[in-house]
Protein backbone atom coordinates (compact mmCIF):
# COMPACT_ATOMS: atom_id res chain seq x y z
CA UNK A 1 0.00 0.00 0.00
CA UNK A 2 2.56 2.36 0.34
CA UNK A 3 3.65 2.08 -2.97
CA UNK A 4 0.27 2.80 -4.20
CA UNK A 5 0.99 6.46 -4.66
CA UNK A 6 4.03 5.71 -7.33
CA UNK A 7 1.69 2.99 -8.82
CA UNK A 8 -0.55 6.18 -9.67
CA UNK A 9 2.03 8.52 -10.68
CA UNK A 10 3.15 6.35 -13.41
CA UNK A 11 -0.47 5.81 -14.72
CA UNK A 12 -0.87 9.17 -14.50
CA UNK A 13 2.45 9.65 -16.72
CA UNK A 14 1.51 7.00 -18.53
CA UNK A 15 -1.93 9.06 -19.70
CA UNK A 16 -0.25 12.67 -20.04
CA UNK A 17 2.05 10.94 -22.36
CA UNK A 18 -0.44 9.29 -24.48
CA UNK A 19 -2.76 12.53 -24.31
CA UNK A 20 0.18 14.76 -25.33
CA UNK A 21 1.23 12.22 -28.45
CA UNK A 22 4.82 11.68 -26.94
CA UNK A 23 4.87 7.95 -27.25
CA UNK A 24 2.90 8.26 -31.08
CA UNK A 25 5.46 6.91 -33.65
CA UNK A 26 4.52 9.55 -36.04
CA UNK A 27 5.76 12.45 -33.88
CA UNK A 28 9.06 11.00 -33.39
CA UNK A 29 8.95 10.33 -37.22
CA UNK A 30 8.36 13.82 -37.40
CA UNK A 31 11.22 14.68 -35.31
CA UNK A 32 13.44 12.64 -37.05
CA UNK A 33 12.83 14.15 -40.65
CA UNK A 34 12.63 17.62 -38.86
CA UNK A 35 9.14 18.33 -39.80
CA UNK A 36 7.30 19.33 -36.80
CA UNK A 37 8.39 20.95 -33.13
CA UNK A 38 6.59 19.37 -31.50
CA UNK A 39 8.60 16.53 -29.55
CA UNK A 40 11.67 19.11 -29.62
CA UNK A 41 9.54 21.62 -27.41
CA UNK A 42 8.31 18.21 -24.91
CA UNK A 43 11.82 17.18 -24.51
CA UNK A 44 12.91 21.29 -24.17
CA UNK A 45 9.76 21.37 -21.54
CA UNK A 46 11.52 18.06 -19.60
CA UNK A 47 14.91 19.27 -19.80
CA UNK A 48 14.05 22.93 -18.41
CA UNK A 49 11.34 21.24 -15.28
CA UNK A 50 14.44 18.72 -14.51
CA UNK A 51 16.95 21.65 -14.34
CA UNK A 52 14.57 23.13 -11.65
CA UNK A 53 13.66 19.82 -10.08
CA UNK A 54 17.20 19.22 -9.10
CA UNK A 55 17.98 22.39 -8.33
CA UNK A 56 15.28 22.43 -5.64
CA UNK A 57 16.12 18.53 -4.78
CA UNK A 58 19.61 19.76 -3.86
CA UNK A 59 18.76 22.97 -2.19
CA UNK A 60 16.00 21.63 -0.04
CA UNK A 61 17.61 18.80 0.75
CA UNK A 62 15.21 16.24 -0.46
CA UNK A 63 15.68 12.35 0.64
CA UNK A 64 14.54 9.11 -0.96
CA UNK A 65 11.87 7.04 -0.14
CA UNK A 66 14.36 5.43 2.26
CA UNK A 67 14.94 8.38 3.75
CA UNK A 68 18.44 8.79 2.11
CA UNK A 69 19.22 12.52 1.47
CA UNK A 70 19.63 12.65 -2.53
CA UNK A 71 22.77 13.25 -3.91
CA UNK A 72 24.31 13.75 -7.42
CA UNK A 73 27.79 13.28 -8.42
CA UNK A 74 30.01 15.53 -10.21
CA UNK A 75 29.50 15.22 -14.17
CA UNK A 76 32.40 13.87 -15.82
CA UNK A 77 33.80 15.40 -19.04
CA UNK A 78 32.08 13.87 -22.10
CA UNK A 79 34.43 10.81 -24.04
CA UNK A 80 33.59 9.24 -26.79
CA UNK A 81 32.26 6.34 -25.09
CA UNK A 82 29.38 8.78 -24.11
CA UNK A 83 29.11 9.78 -27.98
CA UNK A 84 29.22 6.17 -29.10
CA UNK A 85 26.42 5.80 -26.91
CA UNK A 86 24.31 8.68 -27.59
CA UNK A 87 24.47 7.26 -30.92
CA UNK A 88 22.95 4.21 -30.25
CA UNK A 89 20.75 5.02 -28.49
CA UNK A 90 19.17 7.53 -31.01
CA UNK A 91 19.97 5.42 -33.72
CA UNK A 92 17.31 3.12 -31.63
CA UNK A 93 15.13 5.69 -30.70
CA UNK A 94 14.48 6.38 -34.99
CA UNK A 95 14.31 2.55 -35.69
CA UNK A 96 11.86 1.64 -33.23
CA UNK A 97 9.85 4.50 -33.01
CA UNK A 98 10.33 4.63 -29.06
CA UNK A 99 12.73 5.39 -26.03
CA UNK A 100 12.46 3.17 -22.70
CA UNK A 101 9.75 4.70 -21.09
CA UNK A 102 7.09 4.85 -23.76
CA UNK A 103 7.70 1.63 -24.54
CA UNK A 104 5.72 0.35 -21.74
CA UNK A 105 2.82 2.94 -21.87
CA UNK A 106 2.75 1.71 -25.75
CA UNK A 107 2.69 -1.87 -24.37
CA UNK A 108 0.12 -0.85 -21.89
CA UNK A 109 -2.05 0.90 -25.02
CA UNK A 110 -2.19 -2.27 -26.53
CA UNK A 111 0.75 -1.97 -29.22
CA UNK A 112 1.70 -5.33 -28.29
CA UNK A 113 4.62 -5.70 -30.68
CA UNK A 114 6.93 -3.44 -28.76
CA UNK A 115 7.33 -6.21 -26.37
CA UNK A 116 9.89 -7.17 -28.76
CA UNK A 117 11.70 -4.11 -28.50
CA UNK A 118 11.67 -4.32 -24.78
CA UNK A 119 13.14 -7.28 -24.72
CA UNK A 120 15.67 -6.48 -27.31
CA UNK A 121 16.53 -3.46 -24.98
CA UNK A 122 16.60 -5.99 -21.61
CA UNK A 123 19.12 -7.73 -23.71
CA UNK A 124 21.59 -5.27 -24.80
CA UNK A 125 21.49 -3.99 -21.15
CA UNK A 126 22.20 -7.50 -19.66
CA UNK A 127 24.95 -7.96 -22.63
CA UNK A 128 26.62 -4.10 -21.63
CA UNK A 129 26.67 -4.93 -17.96
CA UNK A 130 28.68 -8.71 -19.17
CA UNK A 131 30.96 -6.48 -21.44
CA UNK A 132 31.25 -3.02 -19.24
CA UNK A 133 34.69 -3.61 -17.88
CA UNK A 134 36.39 -4.77 -21.57
CA UNK A 135 34.77 -1.13 -22.75
CA UNK A 136 36.57 2.04 -23.29
CA UNK A 137 36.05 4.26 -20.31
Amino acid sequence: MKLLKYLVAGVLFGIILTKGEVVSWFRIYEMFRFESFHMYGVIGSAVVLGIISMQFIKRKHIRDISGNEIRTEDKKPLFVASLLGGTIFGLGWAMTGACPAPLFIQVGAGTTVFLVTILSATLGTFVYGLLKERLPH
